[in-house]
């Protein structure tokens, strides 16, 4: 039989197979390179199941669930073993997905139900063990996608069954388990005997799929309650039956109803009555609050936030001076450096707290303070005459990522901060079992900033994600639940109108990158979605930060 070569990039080594060899086989033989199960590949940098066969000359990188790729893969996996489990247990029921949360997914059961919840969560767990302990494969079928319609009108689901309406191409592969058929966004792992490490609980109104921590895969992440977080994906939630937008099918259909302006103007007008009302509560507590700190990971429009929150609390009688953490950070010989020798400018240690607290201080006695500029290129401070003071009526606005961190300000009374917390907590879904990640739709606003406002292409910006999202985990994430008030600035409409601007970047990664596969894997989910035009978003709005033409100065 014809053989073929691949490299075995992990241990970059040359092979010799026979043609159609199975990614399974190889992942035998070379399972030592991965520190936990091998669960896919990257073939010529594109994502694959271990059932792929080699025809061709290919490069493959074998990957595990400590890698972004397999983690993904290992949570999409066990989702559908639990809807499978709850076909199974309640045929009657569909399970519905809402948001991620705690390394694991929310979801709700739809339908009538006598069981209890505590009922419902021992039934679906208890067969979710059978099935995991049954080692039964994951399969992808490729068809037609006329007949892949067909059989997805039998599965109950049907949001999915709307998607396939706007999906134009021929062939379409489908997941199974067990004679259940699922559409996954991305490949299964081999089989639910991988799937060893989850825990199914109640939570709320609905149950908790807690998923391994990512940093210690083999155990479960460490349960924390986050009621802040929990209650602003139910206001979104709210926000998405009021338009009656929850997937993306939905949106579709609005849009090719020409019902995209409506939705627009909603959408901002839910964001302004958010602001005026952080801006009503602030105002309430005005006898003792001197400042509000803002923060929220990257591309979650802080910025915008910012600037929309200072007019609405002029609105209430506020002096509103704005004040960047930014300004503060140390000369860049006193900048902590990454374990790779990077400067790292997202750690604590990067900012001068010392100069921030004593400013402040003087500022709240009324104290004419010069603030200083920071320059980026050089790496210095320096001051240029600019100057705050604060009278009667000021209140200060302060962005940074570590503003809900007490350690930025502790010489500061927490009874004069009052903190916000800005992020893309995206509530809108594919279908009923696949969300869309909110890092995935901060990812898609960075790529499109990076490159009109910083020249950045969508590969430069993929290359960085990771170092952004692991800062992010380090520097905001443990302190989220320390603010005040959670602002949600994902927009119901946005997806559609970023489509326009990172579907040519992302098409413009090249095959030989290793960020390949996170492009086709982005591609693949923006096509599901139908373009909106950018016309009638106001100058106002978040989405002017990463497109351009807002009213405000940046």
């Amino acid at each position: 039989m014809k053989q073929i070569e691949i490299v075995i990039e992990n241990c970059n080594e040359r092979i010799k197979v026979e043609t159609g060899t199975q990614l399974k086989v190889l992942a035998q033989q070379y399972s030592h390179c991965c520190k936990y199960p091998i669960l896919g590949a990257t073939v010529n940098n594109e994502g694959q199941h271990l059932g792929y066969n080699l025809y061709t000359p290919r490069t493959v990188r074998f990957f595990d669930i400590s890698s972004k790729r397999g983690y993904r893969m290992y949570a999409d996996s066990l989702c559908f073993m639990m809807h499978k489990a709850t076909r199974d247990v309640y045929p009657n029921l569909n399970l519905r997905f809402e948001h991620s949360m705690l390394n694991g997914f929310y979801c709700r059961l739809i339908g009538e139900n006598n069981d209890s919840p505590a009922d419902t969560c021992r039934k679906i767990r208890a067969r979710m063990i059978e099935l995991q302990q049954a080692d039964l494969p994951f399969e992808n079928s490729t068809m037609l996608l006329e007949d892949a319609r067909e059989l997805i009108k039998d599965t109950g689901i049907p949001k999915t069954e709307l998607i396939f309406n706007g999906i134009h191409q021929l062939y379409i592969t489908l997941q199974s388990l067990d004679g259940t058929v699922h559409k996954l966004a991305y490949w299964p792992v081999p089989s639910t005997g991988y799937l060893t490490c989850w825990e199914l609980r109640t939570y709320e109104e609905g149950l908790l799929l807690m998923c391994p921590d990512p940093d210690n895969p083999t155990h479960l992440s460490i349960y924390e309650e986050t009621p802040k977080l929990f209650s602003i994906f139910k206001e979104y939630q709210e926000w998405c039956q009021l338009l009656d937008v929850p997937t993306i099918a939905a949106l579709n259909l609005m849009v090719r109803n020409g019902k995209q302006n409506h939705l627009i103007q909603v959408s901002e007008a839910l964001h302004e009555k958010k602001f005026a009302m952080i801006a009503d509560e602030i105002y309430h507590r005005r006898s003792d609050v001197k400042a509000v700190l803002i923060a929220g990971p990257s591309s979650s429009g802080k910025t915008t936030s910012c600037r929309r929150l200072s007019v609405q609390l002029s609105v209430m009688g506020f002096d509103v001076q704005q004040l960047s953490i930014d300004d503060y950070f140390v000369d860049r010989t006193r900048t902590p450096k990454q374990p790779n020798g990077d400067y790292d400018f997202e750690a604590l240690e990067a900012v001068d707290i010392d100069m921030l607290n004593d400013h402040l201080l003087r500022l709240f006695r009324g104290e004419r303070v010069e603030i200083p500029t920071y320059d980026f290129k050089r790496g210095t401070p320096y001051f240029s005459g600019k100057s705050l003071k604060m009278g009667k009526n000021s209140i200060l606005v302060i962005e940074g990522i570590h503003c809900l961190n007490p350690k930025l300000t502790p010489q500061i009374p927490e009874e004069t901060k009052y903190k916000v917390y800005v992020s893309a907590l995206t509530q809108l879904a594919i279908d009923d079992l696949n969300i869309i990640h909110t890092s995935d739709t901060r990812l898609i606003r960075r790529m499109v900033r990076d490159y009109n406002f910083r020249g950045y292409s969508a590969l430069n910006t993929l290359k960085r994600w990771n170092s952004v999202t692991a800062g992010e985990k380090l520097h905001i994430f443990p302190y989220q639940e320390n603010a005040d008030v959670m602002f949600n600035s994902a927009l119901l409409y946005e997806l559609g109108i970023l489509k326009h601007y990172a579907e040519p970047l992302l098409k413009g990664v090249q095959e030989d990158q290793p960020e390949y596969a996170s492009a086709e894997r982005m591609l693949r989910f923006i096509q599901l979605i139908e373009p909106i035009e950018p016309t009638y978003i106001p100058p106002t709005s978040i989405m002017r930060e990463f497109l351009g033409g807002s009213c405000f100065e940046y």
